[in-house]
């Protein structure tokens, strides 16, 4: 099982109280850029309805209070409420949603050599037969093919390679770090007194996690909002 935290190294611009950028390794990217494939319920679910920007608080809400007999037969709100989320290898369990992630499956009808149809969900209609499409497909994960061949040795999963340290800058922004990349910020935030800036390490949990997922959606600043800001006096 993944560890429970993230571990972060911050350059921190102690005078202005801002982190500059974040020096971070596999785990956290691909944390950030799974977060981008997180459904928009999921997304309401987990900051919960009162804290969403605008009105997809009240669209959840209406969602929740609306009777099932006004949704199609092949519809639930649960579909929507409580999407599914398919994990790619990436520490989701930062945002404590492991209990949702399903395996991708489907579903294929009894005259399978004859229709070529597959559904996601059980019980669709084949196009063809018209009989339930409930036979389940193997699923087989994406792989890499190497002179026809499945090479899966040394595979870590998740988005980007491990081999790398990254640069993620306050406002998000992702590229792998170099003294080039350093020097360039420093210069864009016209960083002078070298003595101000501090390195800090932090780590990232379920809570700072989902924080981060909530100053995202609401700022350009969320290294700082999450990490510098709520430990000022």
């Amino acid at each position: 099982m993944a560890a429970s935290k993230v571990s972060l190294k911050l350059l921190v611009d102690t005078k202005n109280h801002k982190v500059l950028f974040a020096e971070a390794g596999k785990d956290f990217v691909d944390f950030l850029f799974n977060l981008l494939s997180l459904p928009v319920g999921t997304v309401i679910k987990l900051l919960t309805k009162q804290s969403m920007v605008g009105s997809l608080g009240n669209l959840y809400d209406s969602i929740e209070n609306l009777s099932e007999i006004y949704m199609q037969p092949n519809q639930d709100k649960d579909s929507v409420l409580n999407p599914k989320v398919f994990a790619a290898g990436a520490p989701i369990f930062l945002l404590d949603i492991v209990s949702v992630v399903k395996t991708k499956k489907f579903y294929r009808c009894s005259n399978y050599h004859n229709h070529l149809y597959i559904a996601d969900e059980p019980g669709a209609v084949c196009p063809n037969c018209r009989n339930s499409m409930s036979c389940e497909v193997p699923y087989v994960p994406r792989a890499v093919a190497k002179d026809k061949e499945v090479a899966v040795a040394g595979d870590q999963g998740g988005y980007v390679k491990g081999v790398v340290t990254y640069m993620v800058t306050d406002d998000l922004v992702v590229q792998p770090i170099s003294t080039i990349s350093i020097v360039a910020l420093l210069k864009k935030f016209n960083v002078k007194e070298v003595g101000a800036l501090e390195e800090r390490v932090v780590h990232l949990g379920m809570k700072e996690g989902l924080k981060l997922l909530k100053a995202s959606l609401k700022c350009k600043m969320v290294l700082t909002r999450v990490f510098v800001m709520e430990t000022l006096p």
